[in-house]
This record gives structure tokens, sequence and C-alpha cells, in this order.
């Protein structure tokens, strides 16, 4: 057996004494999280409501699908601009501007009455939570001391799971009470709310006093909207010029953009980050991880109602199941990452995650709900050990100056990898009719590799 380097050990699990946060840092980490929470459950509110804002709206589900993607184009192709601009002017900035912005835009989407302005207002809100996202890790990491760090970090996790978990059974008790408007208006009130919070509490930082280049924002811009919107329209299975059109602007923008930033000491896509091998491991492990995730949400709900003939109350119970396990996983893992190495408990964490999709693809013609409950607690368990400590690794392996652009680059992993699963599950359908066993089984290589690929960051010094 190999003798594992002396990095196997948590530097540091030794000597680490819990230091409370004060009170001033506890409102900030409120604040923090709060826009963490409602960003999170807008996205998912939003894909449960969207049959009803189709209908309202008189618009075909192929149209009305925009009301989805105007806002994760706008998140994806805003986050690394932001994160960049997390460096130079600090954290503290972005953030508040995200929370009024992504607040106004959500009471443009409250009073929209007709489907392309929903589509706009919803892009707006899109660049709010990416101005969010983009720094929300960057603030975290800012709150906690290095030897407690994993558990800051397991925290934004559990919010995220439960807040992702949450989004079905809110956007059901909003709509049995009111319209589809109402679930951006609530955001308002949230929004206020969160900004009195957050501008008194908020650490000032100064920021890296490297330049903001706005024709590397509009190359980064277009690298990853065009690849987004060509996997988007490959996974709709539009006609070809649709899905080669943006993906090769995608190529040409992304030579240009790394010809203009070559040898920028904080360039806007993080290729200095990926040049360090633990970042590089820890971004290639989030991939696969969000890819496998992305197989079994998308694909499960048609195996759900197409094949097992379960109602939408029995399909969203079943689908909670996995982000509550989550949610419950990620703080002790959490903790646990500031004692053992991220390397080991990512590998464990995909290794059990791969287990639970193969357990998923291998399920009886005529499964129990408590069988089927079982498995997918399995790969939520895999899931909530692997994310605490590989966000840590992520975060940790980034000098304290480029938090910005490391914390834009976890969010955009976390996304494209989500991106990559959908198309990929629209593929399997295609191929052949029920396609869901060839994705869960296609989930199952992905997380395998994300094991392997976790596992070999115990190897580095």
């Amino acid at each position: 057996m190999p003798v594992l380097p002396a990095s196997f050990k948590s530097s540091s699990a030794a000597g680490a004494q819990a230091h409370p946060l004060s009170a001033t840092d506890r409102r900030a980490l409120a604040a923090t999280l709060l826009a963490v929470a409602v960003s999170t459950l807008d996205a998912s509110i939003a894909n449960t409501a969207l049959p009803v804002i189709a209908a309202d709206l008189h618009a075909s589900p192929a149209a009305s699908i925009w009301v989805i993607n105007a806002f994760q184009l706008a998140v994806v192709a805003s986050l690394l601009p932001f994160a960049a601009l997390g460096d130079l002017l600090g954290p503290r900035r972005v953030f508040l501007c995200g929370w009024a912005f992504y607040t106004a835009a959500s009471l443009l989407s409250a009073l929209a009455d007709s489907l392309w302005p929903l589509a706009a207002a919803r892009a707006l809100q899109g660049i709010g939570a990416g101005a969010l996202m983009s720094v929300n890790v960057a603030l975290v990491r800012s709150f906690y001391p290095p030897a407690q760090l994993g558990r800051g970090l397991g925290l934004n996790a559990l919010v995220v799971g439960v807040a992702f978990s949450a989004g079905p059974s809110v956007a059901s008790l909003v709509l049995a009470v009111g319209n589809w408007h109402w679930l951006f208006a609530i955001n308002v009130p949230l929004g206020l709310f969160g900004l009195a919070l957050a501008y008194p509490a908020l650490p000032r930082s100064t920021g890296s006093g490297h330049g903001f280049d706005p024709l590397t924002a509009l190359l980064t811009t277009l690298t990853f909207a065009s690849l987004i919107l060509g996997l988007s329209n490959g996974a709709q299975r539009e006609a070809w010029p649709w899905v080669l059109g943006p993906l090769l602007l995608a190529l040409v923008a992304c030579v240009l953009l790394l010809r203009r930033q070559a040898g920028h000491p904080a360039p806007m896509l993080p290729v200095d980050l990926l040049r360090r091998p633990m970042f590089a491991l820890s971004a290639l492990t989030a991939l696969g991880a969000f890819a496998t995730q992305s197989l079994a949400y998308v694909s499960l709900p048609f195996y759900f109602h197409s094949t097992l003939h379960l109602d939408p109350v029995d399909t969203g119970l079943l689908m909670t199941c996995w982000p509550v396990v989550v949610a419950m996983a990620a703080p002790i893992a959490g903790r646990l990452s500031d004692r053992y190495p991220p390397g080991l408990l990512g590998g464990v964490g995909m290794l059990i995650m791969s287990v639970g999709m193969v357990a998923l693809a291998l399920l009886p013609a005529d499964p129990k709900l408590w069988d089927i409950t079982l498995r997918m607690s399995i790969c939520g368990l895999g899931f909530g050990f692997y994310q605490s400590p590989n966000m840590r690794a992520l975060m940790a392996s980034a000098p304290p100056e480029r938090s910005g652009g490391a914390s834009g680059m976890v969010a955009m992993v976390r996304l494209t990898g989500q991106t990559i699963g959908a198309a990929l599950v629209a593929l399997c359908f295609g191929l052949i009719g029920g396609g869901t066993t060839l994705a869960l089984w296609l989930g199952a290589v992905f997380a395998a590799l994300a094991a392997v690929a976790s596992s070999a960051r115990l190897w580095l010094r």
C-alpha cells in the first residue's frame, strides 16, 4: 500500500479551538445566508410554478421555458465579472449592490403581465443573483478563522439544501393562497430586510488594486452565456445551427479571453487558480458531482410520473428526500473537514453517491416507495459528505486576495455541471425511450470519476 503524504492529516486539526463569532459577524453571516436561501429558493419555486405561469400568460411550454433560461443565462454570464469586481472593490460592495438590484428586479417580475417582460425581469434577477452568488462564499470565509472554515461552509451548504428542498412546498403554499405574482413579490420585503441587516454588519475590506477590464468582462460573459445557450439548445433538440452557432461563439470568445488576460495577476477567468493542483482537482470533483446530481434530478421525475404513475405529491416527496439528507449531512461533513482532508471526505462521499446511483439504476420493475427513498437517501448522503469539504478545499487553496475569483468559480462549476447533466438527460431520452436508467448509469460513472479526482488530492503536497 502507498504511504500517504503528510498532507493527508489536516493541518488545522491540531490545537484547533472553537472561537465564537462576534455579534456583528453573526448578523453579517445571517444576511449572507439569507441571500443564499432567497436566491436558491427563487430558482426552485420558479421551476415548480412554470406550468401555472405559462397557463396564466397564455404562453406555449417552449416559450415559457425562457422564464427559467433567462435567469440561468444571466447568472452564468455575470458570475465571474462580479467575482472580479469583488476582488477589486471588496465583496461587501458587490453583495450590497447585488441585493438591491435583485430586490428591484423581483418587484419588476411581480408586476409583469406578459411573458417577455417577465423573462426580461427574470434576466435582471439573474444579474442580481449572480452578484450575490459570486461573493457569498468569500464572505463566509471572512467570518471564520481557517481552523473553523469547514463549519461556516457546512452551514452554507445546509442553507442551500434546505432552501432547495423547500422550493416545491413554498410554491404550492403561495399558489394556494394567491397567484404566481406573489412568488416574486415576496422577495421584496425579504430583500429590504436583508439589506437593512447587511449594511451595518458586513465587514469592510480593501480591494486587490487590480484594474477591471470591460472588454475582458464582455468576453467572459459571451463565453459562458454562449456555452450554456448551446448546451440548452442541444438539450431541447433544436436545429443544429442553433446548437453549433452558440458553441462556436463560445469557443472564439474563450480563445480571445485567454489571449487578452494572459499574464494578468488576477485574471477574470481564474486560470491562475486552475494551475493550482488542489483547486483544479476540487473544481473537477465539483463538476462531476453536480453533473451527477442533475442527471438524477432531471430524469427521475419522468420515471416516477410516466413509468410508476405516481401523482405529483408522491413525486415531490420522493424528490425531497435527497436534498433533505444533504442538508442533514452537510454540517457534519463541514465539521469533519476541520479535522480530516477534503480529498478523503470527498472521495468517500462521491463513492457513496456512485453506489446510490447504481442502486437507483437497478430498481426493480415495481419498487416500493420506501425502497426508492432509501436509494435516494444514499445519494443524498454521499453528496452531503462531499459538498462542504470540497467547497472548503476550493476556498482554502486560493490566496485571500483571490477569494472573489474562487467564490465565483465555485458557483460557475456548479451551474456548468448542472447544465451538462441536463443536456445528457435530453440525449439519453433521445437515444432510447425512457432513458432514465441510462442517465442514472451515466451519473454513477460521473460520480466515480469525481471520487477518483477527489482522492487524488490526498497525494498532493
